[in-house]
C-alpha cells in the first residue's frame, strides 16, 4: 500500500472510494468510468463527486495508483490520496485501506466515487448525525435509503474486518441504522455505463 499525508485528524473524515475498474462502462478496459467528462460539468465523474464531499469535510480518496491521472486530479480538487494494491479483491480492500490510512478520526462518511450527482446538503447531514453520536446513518430520498453512509468510531473494528465486494453492508444488516431524510435523488445514481452519464 503506497500512501501520501498519513492522517493523525481526530476530526470526521470522508472516504472516497475511487479504485475501481468499472468493467460495466468499458468492458475492454481502456477507459476509467471515474475520469468520464460530466455532462453539465468541468469535473469529471470522481472530481465532481469529490468537491461535494470536499464542501463539508476533509477527504480521502482511495485510488488504485496515488500517481495516475485519476490520482493527480483528486489531488489537485483537495482530497489526501491512499493507494490500494489489492482493490481487484472487492470493495471491501479499498473501504479497509481508507479506514486504516484515517483509523484516528473520529468517525467516516464513505461514499463512492461514481456517484457525482450526491449533494454537499447529504454530507452536511450525515456529518451532523456523526457529531450528534450516532453510529450509522444513511441517506434516504423519497423513503428509499442510499449512499453515501456514515459510522462512527463505535464501528472501527467491525470495519477493518470487512471482505469481499459487499462493502459495509453486512454491517448495515447487523446494528441500528439511522435514516436521514434528504432532498437529494442523487443518492441512488451512479455511473455504471456510458448511458448514465446521458441520463436525466
Amino acid at each position: 500500500m503506497n500512501s501520501v499525508m498519513h492522517s493523525t485528524s481526530k476530526s470526521f473524515r470522508g472516504l472516497l472510494l475511487a479504485a475501481g475498474k468499472g468493467t460495466r462502462f468499458d468492458p475492454a478496459g481502456t477507459g476509467n468510468k471515474l475520469l468520464a467528462p460530466l455532462p453539465g460539468s468541468d469535473d469529471v465523474v470522481a472530481v465532481a463527486a469529490a468537491r461535494a464531499m470536499l464542501q463539508v469535510l476533509p477527504v480521502l480518496a482511495v485510488v488504485s495508483d496515488v500517481d495516475s491521472e485519476l490520482g493527480r486530479r483528486l489531488a489537485d480538487a483537495g482530497c489526501e490520496l491512499v493507494g490500494c494494491d489489492d482493490a481487484d479483491t472487492g470493495m471491501s480492500a479499498s473501504l479497509m485501506c481508507g479506514i486504516r490510512q484515517a483509523q484516528d478520526a473520529a468517525g467516516w462518511i464513505i461514499a463512492l466515487a461514481d456517484m457525482p450527482y450526491v449533494q454537499a446538503a447529504t454530507h452536511r447531514g450525515l456529518l451532523a448525525a456523526l457529531k450528534d453520536g450516532v453510529q450509522i446513518a444513511v441517506p434516504a430520498y423519497l423513503g428509499q435509503r442510499g449512499n453515501p453512509v456514515a459510522f462512527g468510531r463505535s464501528h472501527l473494528d467491525g470495519l477493518l474486518a470487512l471482505s469481499g465486494d459487499r462493502g459495509a453492508r453486512a454491517l448495515l444488516q447487523q446494528f441500528p441504522v439511522n435514516e436521514i431524510p434528504v432532498n437529494d435523488p442523487g443518492i441512488h445514481r451512479d455511473i455504471d455505463t456510458r448511458a448514465d452519464l446521458e441520463a436525466r
